[in-house]
């Protein structure tokens, strides 16, 4: 009913003691594939090239050095011509300020809305230009381009720009006028 049984730690034991047989070619083949692995070509120019690009290093500069360094990206940074966003024009000359006017009598508030600020009434609010007055005023720098707006009056009433031409082709059915800003 009982059998003697060797404690699992010795059997590993006593296994692993038995010498273990190699094939005597295997030395050789091994030495072989060294061999070949070591007459493969070497990398490229550019693989040497990327690695040493990669490479960490460290360098030290002094802050004199440093100072240095930013005084000519910032000489470098003044001397090299502006440009504008969107076009090879002077930065100065791609935008160009227009002032816009509506009169609008017993409005207690006026927006700017068009294509320059997605038609959002918050970004553009106008200002009345004297106190208590019907005139409302509002300065927008414009870069050249065409661009459709309106008056939005106490954020509900729509009005054109009755001294620029209309629109007639809105698809929401609200008053727009049109302006084209020019490049030069």
């Amino acid at each position: 009913m009982f059998e003697d049984r060797q404690d699992p730690v010795e059997r590993i034991v006593s296994h692993v003691r038995h010498p273990v047989r190699i094939d005597p070619a295997l030395d050789g083949r091994v030495m072989q594939e060294i061999a070949r692995g070591e007459s493969v070509r070497a990398p490229g120019a550019a693989v040497a090239g990327w690695r040493w690009l990669i490479r960490p290093r460290q360098f030290a500069v002094s802050p004199l050095g440093a100072l240095a360094l930013a005084a000519g990206l910032a000489a470098l940074m003044l001397a090299l011509p502006r440009r504008g966003p969107r076009s090879g024009l002077p930065a100065e000359a791609a935008r160009r300020e227009f002032q816009f006017v509506v009169v609008a009598p017993r409005a207690a508030r006026v927006a700017l809305v068009g294509d320059f600020n997605d038609w959002d009434a918050t970004r553009t609010p106008m200002r009345p230009a004297q106190r208590g007055g019907s005139v409302w005023t509002a300065v927008l720098p414009l870069s050249p381009g065409r661009y459709r707006y309106a008056f939005l009056v106490d954020g509900s009433r729509w009005l054109a720009d009755p001294a620029a031409p209309h629109v007639h082709d809105d698809e929401f059915g609200a008053p727009s006028s049109v302006v084209t800003v020019g490049g030069s």
